[in-house]
């Protein structure tokens, strides 16, 4: 009796302790850093090399001459004539007038879209008022129509408004967008949580105070991506300012259209000019890569 008595605690206790001792185990376990194998390394390099090969092309190509472009095989190394090519595609272009005009446009487009889209996806995601679902539907269907249909009655209106090769008339069309909308909806649904407001307004805070300081905060991880994305858009965009602006007041594209004009382009200039055309929003990803990365993963966080 007394050995039983003995040994009933002492199995308890030991199967007390084996508990504890796996609970603990699995804690330590779930808070280990992981490292990547050699394997991540290899993967991660060959995706790395194959997103820079068209950029080390360019560059490559604007530093030779059109001759050398045209032999085969075509050369793999950089040569001498890269500062004399960007000079070239700089003066050829009127690149300096079409830098600053690209960088009005985008910016305001960026700040534009990001500040009205945020504002709908807030209204669309937490406010109740009629026909939101209708609107919210037709703002979708939008997206679904080819932006060249556009163009003959977009020209029409902007030449009535008296906006012919300005800046405004690049600028205005694309002020608010779609897809910033439904995107700022679909973020703000989860990362806004409606509690937030209900207290905010049982503060006494009207509802330019409710955006500026609740909306706007939750919205930054998903307002730093959305800039980014359609700073790269605006800058990059070609059909309709093509169309709207002529070459006394070119953004960065239609500028660099008229350097494939002749009877001979010349291709090594040509690509100095598209190295010329990437390198701000290479510098743009530069400054702000590590905040835009880090509001993706806080917004990943929060989801």
């Amino acid at each position: 009796m007394t050995t039983t008595e003995l040994t009933a605690p002492q199995a308890e206790t030991k199967g007390t302790g084996d508990t504890r001792g796996t609970g603990r185990r699995r804690v330590l376990g779930a808070g280990k850093q992981l490292h990547a194998g050699p394997v991540t390394y290899i993967v991660l390099t060959v995706f790395a090399l194959v997103s820079l090969a068209p950029l080390v092309w360019t560059a490559i190509a604007a530093s030779r001459n059109n001759t050398r472009l045209a032999q085969s095989p075509p050369p793999l190394w950089f040569g001498g004539n890269l500062f004399s090519n960007l000079e070239s595609a700089w003066d050829q272009a009127g690149l300096g007038t079409a830098m600053i005009n690209s960088t009005i446009v985008a910016g305001t487009i960026t700040l534009g879209t990001v500040v009205f889209s945020t504002l709908a996806g807030f209204a669309f995601a937490k406010l109740k008022f009629r026909f939101s679902g209708l609107l919210l539907l037709l703002t979708i269907g939008t997206m679904m129509i080819p932006p060249q249909l556009a163009v003959v009655p977009l020209y029409l209106w902007m030449s009535n408004l008296g906006w012919s090769n300005q800046l405004q008339t690049v600028i205005l069309p694309t002020l608010v967008s779609a897809f910033g909308t439904f995107f700022m909806r679909q973020y703000l649904l989860q990362a806004l949580p409606s509690e937030l407001i209900e207290a905010a307004r049982v503060d006494g805070a009207n509802s330019l105070r409710v955006v500026w300081h609740v909306v706007f905060p939750a919205a930054r991880p998903a307002m730093a991506v959305l800039g980014l994305l359609t700073f790269v858009m605006a800058w990059n965009d070609f059909l309709w300012p093509i169309i709207a602006l002529n070459q006394q007041e070119p953004t960065v594209q239609v500028a660099l259209n008229a350097l494939g004009t002749g009877y001979i382009p010349d291709q090594a200039v040509i690509m100095a000019g598209a190295l010329l055309g990437t390198l701000p929003l290479l510098i743009a990803f530069l400054l702000f890569g590590k905040q835009i990365v880090g509001g993706i993963m806080q917004g990943a966080i929060k989801g």
